[in-house]
């Protein structure tokens, strides 16, 4: 059995960073998988649980627009001797080096409104601990990074109001991603690749806790290639898909079954 919740957020601002971006820190136009999984691992307490990459999700909706920051950003290895902040043996404050510190200009989202699907198997040893955790969460949820606060309105279960076939043509109300390799006919979107999973280990051992962490720690991340759709995107296929119809009070969101899910 298939199991859904559907989660209603809004977010005010958000930074989605595209790893990819080096002069400046582009933000993914909706949050990725990746991300979305942090956050259900930090809402839980189960942070680096390997089962919540069985996860899959959906990611609807968008924000109000993108605005520049210019911000200062940190580089490097940096640690604490003698009460003064080190970094790649340079005080990070001080006459003698203040280059550590980077001014980089970052992208940021303002004023979004989200609706995020997950999906899980009857397997998921977790499933009502995480309904528990969204429904009633006990510290402030983040989707992005720390700053950026996420309020959940709604959670709920749900399931599809219909299985349909789309013989031509898809009109996408609000912004999602769709996995590359859905057989459009107009080749015309952006396309991102992001993390779907990110594993960090040690001697090719996943952690489970924080304080397995140290230098010598290595990040294996899976990226995967989504074409993504902005607002009111009209798809047109070269052969028949199948999706799935699911109904809210206001809304009724279509997941192509094969490529609609991360």
């Amino acid at each position: 059995m298939i199991r859904t919740l559907l989660l209603q957020c809004t977010q005010p601002f958000a930074q989605y960073r595209n790893p990819f971006t080096f002069y400046y820190a582009q933000t993914f136009p909706l949050p990725p998988k990746s991300t979305i999984i942090g956050m259900l691992q930090n809402a839980t307490g189960r942070y680096y649980n390997q089962k919540f990459w069985e996860l899959q999700v959906s990611v609807h909706g968008g924000f109000e627009s993108i605005f520049w920051n210019y911000s200062s950003m940190v580089k490097g290895d940096i640690t604490l001797s003698n009460g003064k902040l080190i970094n790649q043996n340079f005080p990070l404050y001080g006459a003698m080096k203040t280059s550590q510190r980077t001014p980089i200009n970052m992208q940021e989202l303002y004023n979004g409104h989200l609706w995020i699907f997950i999906r899980a198997s009857e397997e998921f040893p977790y499933w009502n601990e995480l309904k528990q955790a969204l429904n009633n969460p006990s510290k402030v949820l983040c989707l992005g990074r720390t700053e950026d606060i996420i309020f959940i309105k709604e959670v709920q279960e749900i399931s599809p109001d219909s299985l349909i076939t789309i013989n031509k043509s898809l009109w996408m109300h609000y912004p999602t991603y769709l996995k590359n390799g859905v057989p459009i006919k107009n080749k015309r979107y952006p396309v991102y690749s992001f993390p779907i999973q990110v594993v960090f280990k040690n001697n090719d051992i996943p952690i489970k806790s924080k304080t397995e962490i140290d230098k010598k720690t290595e990040r294996d991340t899976k990226f995967e290639t989504f074409v993504y759709a902005g607002t009111d995107s009209a798809f047109y296929f070269n052969t028949p898909i199948c999706a799935e119809a699911f109904r809210t009070e206001k809304d009724i969101f279509v997941i192509p079954t094969e490529y609609g899910w991360m």
